[in-house]
């Protein structure tokens, strides 16, 4: 092997090495290519881009306060959760925002940095404040586990050959956006990048251990996940595409509830 290329694997390995990193509560090691930094910053123009082109409900509005009052809930239980894991870098950086669009579809999503969008569609499902913050509980987890960044990470390996991660995203900025976009499920025209099924099921547990520090009763979950997949039909909402079956999930929920009933502590009146 010459010797440049030896440099090469090695820094290669080395950038592999740092760039792991174990998942909260799973322990899961993941490898992320892209700076939390860089993924931040292309969420915060992101995210403004796709309010700026939707219908977005007023701060008043009751469906806002909801949402934002589950949302800071749920965000200052992160926060806590992390700093007694030791892991509070998890969401340095993270300038938490919390906004409800008012669009027919079932589907909410949080990219990095805390971005947090609720449509409306899912709120007959929901149907009260507990169920709703299953839903931001397991979405706000993806964010935290830092999934995008692994899917971007993988989908910019294979469309550029192995190229270097930082190298496309300054030579390629069109498709780095593109591939960003697609891994949050943003634009339909994109389509989106899927989760694996051990991203869905770390969303399931860490989402449930941050709802019940938040003062929500995480039982409600698997009632609700049952009302998600009576919906599925011949083509399942957005936000059940890539996830387990029905059965598959709520027997993990059903495993994993005694963990998270010890961090449940019900909100006071």
């Amino acid at each position: 092997m010459k010797k440049t290329h030896i440099v090469l694997f090695f820094i290669a390995v080395v950038a592999m090495a740092v760039a792991c990193a174990r998942v909260p509560i799973t322990k899961r090691r993941q490898l992320n290519l892209i700076p939390e930094s860089q993924m931040i910053g292309m969420s915060v123009q992101a995210y403004q881009g796709f309010l700026d082109t939707n219908n977005v409900l007023p701060a008043t509005d009751p469906k806002t306060e909801m949402v934002r009052r589950i949302g800071n809930r749920i965000k200052a239980a992160v926060e806590t959760f992390l700093a007694q894991e030791g892991q509070s870098k998890r969401v340095e950086g993270f300038a938490w925002e919390f906004n409800v669009v008012d669009q027919d579809v079932v589907n909410a999503w949080c990219m990095p940095g805390g971005k947090v969008v609720v449509y409306t569609g899912i709120l007959p499902v929901t149907q009260d404040e507990q169920s709703l913050a299953v839903v931001m509980g397991h979405e706000i987890a993806h964010a935290v586990a830092r999934h995008g960044n692994e899917r971007m990470s993988q989908a910019l390996g294979l469309q550029l050959g192995g190229a270097a991660v930082s190298v496309a995203m300054s030579e390629k900025p069109e498709l780095t956006r593109n591939i960003f976009l697609q891994s949050y499920g943003i634009g339909s025209q994109l389509g989106m990048l899927a989760y694996g099924r051990n991203h869905e099921t770390e969303a399931d547990k860490m989402g449930l251990i941050f709802m019940a520090m938040a003062g929500y009763d995480p039982r409600v979950a698997v009632g609700f996940w049952e009302r998600m997949g009576s919906l599925g039909g011949q083509k399942p909402p957005e936000i059940l595409s890539t996830h387990p079956s029905d059965a598959t999930r709520a027997n993990t929920l059903k495993e994993f509830m005694p963990t998270a009933m010890k961090y449940y502590k019900p909100a006071q009146p």
